[in-house]
């Protein structure tokens, strides 16, 4: 390549090295023999000698569905505009599959993986550690030592929608969750059903089946086949949520919100569109992003804390603002 562009050998590694010093008439010399000869640099190979990468994983269960689907792409996008190379593990359904995932980090020798979905077993987390590894894990209630735990206030959240329906004048609450049990959901139910006992009030409980629309259109069905159906129904996401307002609307024929109020989480797309109008509250996805990219691509030489962001109020149609 040096002999093709008429330059010298330091001049071509010069070349391909970020912020080498170099003329721009040598660059654009070496850059035409190079794509002449259709050679490109091998920055695995260059990263292996550096025993730094640039690989950061994201590992990511039910990619599908919207809230998900949302965050990794904002966080593939933010982290190869910070010049990482973003590898996508998809773990499944099943935790162990976490667990595959993170063994695959550690032979691309990655220099940091971020969980966004299931619990990694201490052994494996802490191989991923020791070979020098950050670790990141979103939404999780289990702390490992050496890792980083980035999480939503959930049971903020689930109070707020509580109290919002007592104020406005609901009296016969009901919640709808998945069978899934994350810790996210988990902290949703419990709060909602701790804040609600506070103030005297019963929640009919419904859950079960993935977290996805068809269980909540299952919930709501199922809610309103009572004698005393709810007249409020917290959904702890937004997918559920669209599920319950179709069951109560389309197979009930009653009112949201004069009938009945529906609160969700996330504020997925289609929780703006004008069919659902949902109240909800928001992901901080920007934040979440933000703090994940100064934690694995900015180069963070202080011991990084753990981080609790606040999931904002939305208000829409589906919830009256006083009865």
């Amino acid at each position: 390549m040096a002999r093709l562009a008429g330059v010298s050998r330091s001049a071509v590694s010069r070349a391909f090295t970020p912020g080498a010093s170099i003329s721009p008439d040598t660059r654009a010399k070496v850059e035409a023999a190079a794509a002449e000869l259709g050679y490109h640099v091998n920055h695995l190979a260059r990263g292996l000698m550096r025993q730094q990468t640039g690989i950061v994983c994201l590992i990511v269960a039910d990619i599908h569905t919207p809230y998900l689907s949302r965050l990794l792409e904002s966080l593939s996008r933010s982290l190869q505009e910070a010049g990482k190379v973003v590898m996508v593990l998809n773990a499944g359904r099943a935790s162990g599959n976490v667990e595959g995932a993170l063994r695959q980090t550690l032979n691309y020798r990655a220099d940091a993986t971020v969980v966004l979905s299931g619990t990694p077993y201490r052994s494996i987390a802490q191989s991923c550690l020791d070979s020098g590894q950050r670790l990141v894990l979103l939404n999780r209630d289990d702390h490992l030592p050496g890792t980083v735990n980035l999480s939503v206030d959930n049971a903020r959240a689930a109070r707020t929608a509580a109290t919002l329906f007592l104020r406005a004048g609901y009296r016969r609450l009901a919640l709808v969750t998945s069978g899934i049990g994350t810790p996210s959901l988990t902290a949703r139910r419990d709060c909602f059903l701790a804040t609600a006992k506070e103030a005297g009030a019963e929640v009919a409980v419904w859950e079960g089946g993935a977290t996805a629309y068809e269980s909540g259109l299952q919930g709501g069905t199922s809610l309103f086949s009572s004698d005393e159906p709810p007249d409020a129904i917290f959904a702890v996401t937004d997918l559920l949520a669209c599920g319950v307002m179709d069951a109560v609307r389309h197979r009930f024929r009653r009112r949201v919100p004069d009938d009945v109020g529906v609160i969700g989480f996330d504020d997925i797309e289609q929780a703006g569109w004008a069919s659902y109008d949902l109240t909800t509250f928001a992901q901080p996805v920007a934040d979440i992003t933000e703090w994940t990219v100064r934690l694995v691509a900015d180069g963070i030489v202080e011991e990084p804390q753990d981080r609790v962001f606040e999931a904002s109020l939305v208000w829409r149609a589906s919830v009256a603002r006083s009865l």
